[in-house]
């Protein structure tokens, strides 16, 4: 069976968007992956489907309404869907290489796209909604965050990037930040490829790399390190 992405939101026009192009676009044409679009407006109130109300308690903007996310999300994933049960949301944790890789791993996922103020919050505990940040800002609504989901974890699949070891320096991948990459000219404005990259020595270009990964990594994400328990930056 192949990776299955259906996405719940209110502007499923938005979709597939990037997705349709480059690696995930022509993986998406070879059928390696596919992906569908829930209009939560088809599930909403009345003869104007309306799918928002004011907050509880009083505040600015709209909330959108438990009953009729609860009524799409049934729709799209009934009883016995295994594929996790996404939300994407600022106040959620933030998303790691290693949970991409657990969503590549499996069926797929069910991609909840908020909007407005946030989402009721009987429907996130009802319905088992994992909350998922891809950083500490604000979008307008879940749409590109789950472009960011979905790209990081269709790469994954297997045949998606044409060499599958490709991946296995990225940053993250092992703990680190990547090290930089050369290519020719071999001189530009002045500026040399490092001679080590260009010597043949495979073994001392693998400890350059891995030296100048954990440089970069110990000065722009130094809490990376502090994760792996320092042993990156005691070798």
């Amino acid at each position: 069976m192949s990776f299955r992405a259906t996405i719940l939101t209110l502007y499923p026009e938005m979709f597939p968007g990037p997705l349709g192009v480059s690696l995930a676009g022509r993986a998406l044409e070879r059928g390696d992956w596919r992906i569908d679009t829930v209009n939560i407006r088809e599930f909403g109130e009345g003869r104007h489907r309306l799918v928002d109300d004011t907050p509880a308690g009083g505040s600015p903007g709209m909330v959108l309404r438990a009953d009729v996310l609860a009524r799409a999300i049934d729709a799209a994933a009934p009883e016995g869907d295994a594929r996790p049960r996404l939300l994407m949301s600022p106040r959620g944790r933030p998303l790691t290489q290693r949970q991409v890789r657990e969503i590549a791993a499996g069926e797929g996922a069910v991609v909840v796209c908020g909007r407005f103020e946030g989402v009721d919050e009987r429907v996130i505990e009802a319905r088992g909604l994992i909350e998922v940040s891809i950083g500490d800002y604000i979008l307008s609504g879940g749409e590109m965050a789950a472009m960011v989901l979905l790209d990081a974890a269709v790469r994954l699949l297997p045949g998606v990037m044409g060499n599958a070891l490709s991946g296995d320096t990225e940053s993250f991948e092992g703990g680190l930040l990547e090290h930089p990459h050369y290519t020719r000219p071999t001189i530009w404005e002045g500026r040399e490829i490092p001679a080590v990259l260009r010597s043949g020595d495979h073994g001392a270009v693998e400890r350059w790399r891995r030296a100048e990964a954990e440089r970069i990594t110990g000065e722009r994400r130094p809490d990376l390190l502090t994760k792996s328990g320092g042993a990156a930056k005691a070798r």
